[in-house]
């Protein structure tokens, strides 16, 4: 099968050095969520080179932007990221080293994919002036993909809802596009105010406010046996007191609460919010809620992802050369057959290729849809407008999400390969439904059928902001 996007995809190759600069840069800067200051301005800068208009501080955040070529009819998003994790940096080596101690790093590869985003858009830019067609190219920059769901905000404010589609990959450790949906989940700190006493002298008059998220935290343990399969409970004590000789009169958990649907969040929700009304009662502590965020799961679009599979088989894996294959034996010696043989059964990846290194294939339709299992943000765009999702090879088969070995390949050649793969994919895609009338209208009646019809509406509280407090380090590692 031959290509059909032949000028953006030539593009993307002109651009190659330009895109893994980019990369590289974000991959450096290594920031966190809704902080990502230098990481937007380099994006923002490229498409303004790139003959885009930028609008900065969309949603009322600082470091999202939406950026805009062309004129028309389809309207075609793609969905750049660029926030990293806390405590993951790592140099480009093979072996555990911090590149900066304690401080953040690209331990989920979102420098590629802002990156990888860009340089479909550029690509679908070029093809459509070539032709000399109508449509607008739209590339939106999306913080705080990571804990505080930055498109759910832009979502709220109707930043999707004038697309026709809208594309997004993430780096990987195959080659396939999704064909499942992800966890809705609910986000939220519970801070409970109780009176600090000494201790020991007259502890008689303390009340204390971790008893109260201890006792949160066991009135959850105890719940997760009745709880619906596929859902998903994980808290953190962000502020348990200070001294162990006071009692604390104030202690903070930061709780993330996932299910399979927005509803079935909603539900899980409630009975998570009487364990800590239960545990203030019993502490005679107060407590607050402060509401982090509330995303909803994935809606697929199969005409999309049928789409995106053709893309992938027309256009081939990436392509890796000789030191991303020394990198990649070396980096895999950190990863146990145990770990790599779970991760190789959860994806249904055929048993060929469980003993190779790099994955050098693109990969079949599943057999069954994947087991919905993280979250992400990407799932409030697919019910404003058509969305579809697929996954680039950029790390060995086995390497864990959220680790070292991550970030030390989303730095080097590996993952720059896998980056440039999906940009052409996610190009050769859109370019299909600017210039396939018939395509474009199966995929719109597809997301009508899923929606009922019914417009988006944010599970956001109305007058929430994005939480900028989370991480107030801004990306220091403090």
């Amino acid at each position: 099968m031959s290509v059909k996007a032949k000028r953006a995809l030539s593009y993307i190759d002109e651009r190659r050095d330009f895109v893994v600069q980019i990369a590289d840069s974000i991959w450096e800067y290594a920031e966190l969520a809704l902080h990502e200051h230098r990481s937007a301005n380099c994006l923002a800068d490229a498409l303004r080179k790139e003959g885009f208009s930028v609008e900065t501080g969309v949603a009322d955040m600082p470091t999202a932007l939406a950026a805009t070529w062309g004129s028309g009819e389809p309207v075609i998003g793609f969905l750049g990221e660029y926030d990293a994790l806390d405590g993951l940096s790592q140099k480009v080596l093979p072996v555990k080293e911090e590149l900066r101690p304690g401080a953040p790093g690209h331990g989920c590869g979102h420098n590629l994919h802002g990156a990888g985003a860009f340089g479909a858009a550029i690509g679908v830019k070029e093809e459509l002036k070539a032709r000399n067609v109508p449509g607008t190219v739209k590339y939106f920059g999306c913080p705080a993909e990571e804990n505080l769901s930055g498109k759910t905000f832009m979502a709220r404010d109707g930043v999707f809802k004038d697309c026709d589609v809208c594309f997004e990959w993430h780096p990987g450790a195959i080659n396939r596009p999704i064909a499942g949906s992800s966890l809705a989940n609910n986000a939220a700190n519970f801070v409970f105010y109780g009176r600090s006493a000494h201790a020991a002298a007259d502890p008689h008059n303390g009340r204390s406010a971790l008893d109260a998220v201890q006792l949160m935290n066991m009135g959850v343990e105890f719940l997760r046996e009745h709880m619906p399969p596929r859902t998903r409970v994980h808290y953190a004590i962000t502020d348990g007191g200070r001294q162990p000789n006071v009692v604390p009169s104030v202690a903070k958990v930061w709780y993330l609460v996932r299910a399979d649907a927005r509803d079935a969040v909603d539900e899980l929700w409630e009975r998570v919010l009487k364990c800590a009304s239960g545990a203030a009662e019993m502490t005679e502590t107060d407590y607050e809620i402060q509401m982090l965020k509330a995303i909803y799961n994935v809606l697929p679009n199969t005409p999309l992802i049928d789409l995106l599979f053709d893309c992938f088989d027309r256009l081939g894996p990436p392509e890796f050369g000789e030191e991303e294959h020394d990198f990649a034996e070396k980096i895999s010696e950190s990863i146990s057959a145990e770990q790599k043989r779970a991760m190789l059964q959860r994806d249904q990846v055929p048993e060929h290729l469980w003993d190779r290194i790099l994955c050098d294939e693109v990969l079949p339709r599943p057999e069954r849809d994947d087991e919905p299992r993280g979250s992400t943000d990407v799932g409030d765009v697919s019910w404003c407008c058509p969305t579809a999702r697929l996954r680039a090879a950029c790390q060995v088969l086995g390497t864990p999400g959220h680790s070292w070995q991550y970030t030390a390949q989303a730095g080097m050649g590996i993952g720059h390969a896998g980056m440039l793969t999906a940009a052409k994919v996610m190009a050769e895609a859109a370019c299909e439904v600017a210039t396939n009338e018939g395509l474009l209208a199966r995929v719109r009646d597809d997301f009508i059928r899923r929606t009922g019809g019914k417009a988006y509406e944010s599970a956001l509280p109305p007058d929430l902001k994005p939480a900028f407090h989370q991480f107030a380090g801004g990306g220091t590692g403090a």
